[in-house]
């Protein structure tokens, strides 16, 4: 018997009614993208590895899929490298391509490579899949689709209030309720600094942004283990711990920071788009100054936001910020950047466990028509075509089943409408339309059916 087929793990398939759903998802953020200007793209699924490499830290460059080179790829390597099993090594001799792991990267190795075609600020949004080499677990996939949105090419602060008004109005219409989170890289360089470990500024940020997973005291021993001292390790504490309004941790952060010229810089750009959300009163959702957050990633440099939420156990499911050095890794020093990326499997799960997708995004066919035979299908033929140039969704049964099995077809597609046309019906010019939900059936022309079906 043949071994039965399976896909690898942290991968999935989708049905047509988990597509339906994500389709609302994408065209969800699609649609509020598109209102504040920006403009889709797409780059490949595999890039250089020198230009992933390196971008996201120690632990991101572990998490990257390496792809093999073509051909007899052994060939640069000798029988002494194979025998020393050094598998980073290998790897750099074996594989010259990688798959993406986010589309941030991309996209900045994008700008570069297409300078001159851009106009500045280039407002750009992509939806792809990505792929990372993680351990698989609830809500945490080897591959999964993001939907970023970047502004590159401005150094104003209007383009992170834009981007939380973005975060708001796309979990508004979802009709999720989420938590903000908002920190500033700056602020975390600050603390570093004024504890004396200015050097350790990647390895506090990495650590601490773990506390919600790990918690404090394993946080703790994680900074231990990077070298900080225990005098250190104390000072970080009322910060990690910083609790109040979003003004109070503000005003006290910026105490801790007076001898700190970059902490007290991130200060002022934070309560400069907490100023400008909160005087244009829009947001649904609450925005929170959280001290503990440090997104992992080594090329964020100012603001940075983070989306929980509130109402489903599951982590991030959005995040972002700016990182006004990326492109100079590329060759093009001086030109900034802020985005943020919508995590959609996370979100897919989130709305299904509340429910939240409307009827009419994830419904399929809204009419069905029963074959009789070749008479009866050579009369519905032209009424089909009328409902589908209406915008209704319109299948036709293709074989001259039984009634019981064409039917039962209809209630396994929730189907909500039937169309059915006999001798009589055909005599008439009319069709008897049946509503698969109360049971009610009436005689209709081709005309009625199609305004019953789209009202």
């Amino acid at each position: 018997m043949a071994q039965k087929p399976s896909i690898p793990k942290g991968t999935r398939d989708f049905s047509p009614m988990e597509m339906a759903k994500r389709n609302y998802i994408f065209d969800t953020i699609k649609q509020v993208y598109q209102l504040y200007g920006f403009q889709q793209i797409e780059t490949p699924a595999m890039e250089t590895l020198s230009t992933l490499m390196g971008k996201y830290g120690e632990e991101g460059d572990k998490l990257l899929f390496k792809v093999l080179n073509s051909g007899d790829y052994l060939t640069k390597v000798t029988p002494e490298e194979l025998a020393e099993r050094n598998s980073l090594h290998l790897a750099a001799k074996l594989c010259e391509k990688g798959l993406r792991y986010d589309l941030t990267v991309p996209f900045a190795r994008y700008v570069v490579m297409h300078r001159e075609e851009l106009q500045l600020p280039f407002k750009r949004y992509q939806m792809q899949p990505v792929w990372r080499a993680d351990r698989p677990q609830k809500g945490r996939y080897r591959e999964f689709w993001q939907f970023d949105g970047d502004i590159v090419g401005s150094d104003s602060l209007l383009n992170e209030v834009e981007l939380m008004q973005i975060v708001d109005t796309v979990f508004t219409r979802f009709g999720v309720r989420v938590q903000i989170k908002i920190n500033n890289r700056k602020i975390l360089s600050g603390i570093a600094e004024v504890i004396g470990a200015a050097e350790k500024i990647v390895d506090i940020t990495v650590a601490i942004d773990k506390l919600d997973k790990i918690g404090l005291d394993n946080v703790n021993q994680e900074l231990r283990e990077d070298g900080l001292s225990e005098d250190q390790i104390q000072k970080l504490q009322p910060i990690i711990s910083l609790d109040g309004s979003n003004d109070e941790k503000l005003n006290t952060i910026a105490e801790v920071l007076k001898d700190s010229e970059i902490g007290l810089k991130g200060v002022e750009e934070i309560r400069s788009i907490l100023s400008t959300l909160s005087s244009l009163n829009t947001l649904k959702n609450e925005i929170q100054l959280d001290l503990t957050l440090a997104r992992g990633l080594n090329y964020y440099t100012g603001a940075i936001f983070e989306v929980k939420a509130l109402d489903v156990q599951i982590g991030s499911i959005t995040g972002g910020g700016r990182y006004d050095n990326l492109t100079g890794i590329f060759g093009m020093p001086g030109i900034s950047g802020v985005g943020i990326s919508f995590g959609v499997d996370r979100i897919f799960d989130v709305l299904n466990a509340l429910d939240c997708y409307p009827k009419d995004a994830v419904n399929g066919t809204q009419l069905l028509f029963i074959n009789f035979g070749e008479k009866e299908t050579t009369y519905c033929l032209p009424v089909v075509a009328k409902a589908r140039a209406a915008g209704i969704r319109t299948e036709i049964f293709p074989d001259t089943s039984k009634m019981k099995k064409q039917m039962s077809y209809a209630n396994a597609k929730e189907i909500p409408y039937v169309a059915l046309a006999g001798e009589n019906e055909i005599a008439e010019g009319k069709l008897t339309l049946k509503n698969m939900t109360s049971g009610e059936q009436k005689l209709v022309t081709p005309e009625e059916l199609i305004e019953i079906i789209k009202a």
